[in-house]
């Protein structure tokens, strides 16, 4: 495989229209691309019929993140002007790192007011990408506050307004953090989930709070000068029990639903000794349980650890997630994925179809 380097490689032409603007009304009816990472096949299906590509003794590993209201519109307490303030990462005694608009307006001891007074902002400082560091005040429950004033930071590409919130959740959600959905998952329905451990197919959860960093444009022609910023994951003892003994067996897939659940599990990889099995190489690879911080970069000439197949929407140009993707399903297969997707008319992005690289 040519390994690419440049932001130019990553770039496909994508109609507007086929940016997926409102949720399908049942979420596993969504289309689902499947390709073959081994022979670059191509078939397309409905997505409730991945239990057809899924064998008993493989492994679903799921983001259970949960995404907070983090969306604020708000006055300037000076002059009155309308602001907006988006949380990114919760730094502990309320004060968080945000994202701000418009920044000229938010400088360090600026003010700002949402909802008639009962919460209450001042910029602290600036981070050297621009962030804003925010200090909040309020009376109550910061979780209560929040979801009675926060809206569901959706991206910028999605301009129709969300009718119902859990929609920009996954049926799995748990641990509240996250800027921005896990959106592989949003394809899962409780049902399909119990359909799929009943087949003999094993689920393993771990945890990462998604950043917009995840999503922040590369704008270098170089894609290695390129900064990730930090995100927080979490795995379990039993998490990580579960991952390696599929991983060392060589019996089952350890498959990813989404780009997320795929970092954390590559970032928190170590490498061992191991027992020898059907592949010695494999078998040094380890997860390890614990919480850390990742800005774990995955782009073509990378070498998975853990993850052997995963199931992710479809990504924005020039994207970090089309450079992971991209390096786990083979840089000529992707492209032509994409280009596939494009010609049958697939929905794109965040409430768009899905993908499932696959090998076996």
């Amino acid at each position: 495989m040519t390994e690419k380097l440049l932001r130019s490689d990553f770039y496909y032409d994508l109609p507007q229209e086929l940016i997926a603007q409102d949720p399908l009304e049942k979420r596993d009816d969504s289309r689902l691309l499947v390709i073959d990472k081994d022979t670059g096949e191509i078939r397309h299906e409905i997505f409730h019929n991945i239990t057809e590509y899924l064998h008993p003794g493989d492994l679903l590993v799921l983001n259970n993140t949960k995404v907070i209201p983090a969306r604020l519109l708000g006055t300037k307490e000076e002059t009155g002007a309308a602001v907006e303030i988006l949380l990114l990462k919760n730094r502990g005694a309320d004060i968080w790192e945000c994202l701000v608009r418009p920044g000229k307006k938010l400088r360090p001891g600026a003010r700002v007011s949402f909802g008639d007074g009962r919460l209450k902002a001042e910029i602290k400082d600036v981070t050297p990408e621009g962030n804003r560091i925010v200090g909040f005040s309020y009376e109550g429950i910061w979780e209560e506050v929040l979801d009675s004033l926060g809206e569901m930071p959706l991206p910028p590409y999605i301009t129709h307004k969300l009718r119902d919130k859990d929609r920009y959740q996954t049926v799995y959600a748990k641990y509240e953090g996250s800027a921005a959905a896990p959106t592989a998952g949003l394809h899962f329905t409780k049902e399909l989930l119990s359909a799929i451990e009943s087949s003999g197919v094993r689920i393993a959860s771990v945890t990462l709070h998604v950043g917009l960093g995840t999503f922040r444009p590369v704008k270098e022609d170089n894609i290695l000068d390129h900064h990730m910023h930090t995100e927080w994951y979490e795995i379990s003892e039993e998490a990580a029990e579960l991952i390696n003994s599929v991983h060392d067996s060589g019996e089952g897939r350890v498959i990813c639903v989404g780009t997320t659940s795929c970092r954390t599990i590559e970032s928190a990889a170590f490498l061992t000794e191991g027992s020898m099995t059907k592949d010695p190489l494999r078998s040094r690879w380890k997860l390890k349980a614990g919480s850390a911080e990742t800005d774990i970069f995955i782009y073509p000439g990378y070498k998975f650890r853990i993850t052997d197949a995963l199931i992710t929407n479809f990504h924005l140009p020039e994207s970090t997630l089309i450079m992971l993707v991209s390096a786990l399903g083979g840089y000529d297969n992707i492209m032509k994925a994409y280009r596939e997707a494009v010609a049958q008319r697939y929905r794109f992005f965040s409430f768009g179809d899905a993908m499932f690289i696959k090998t076996g």
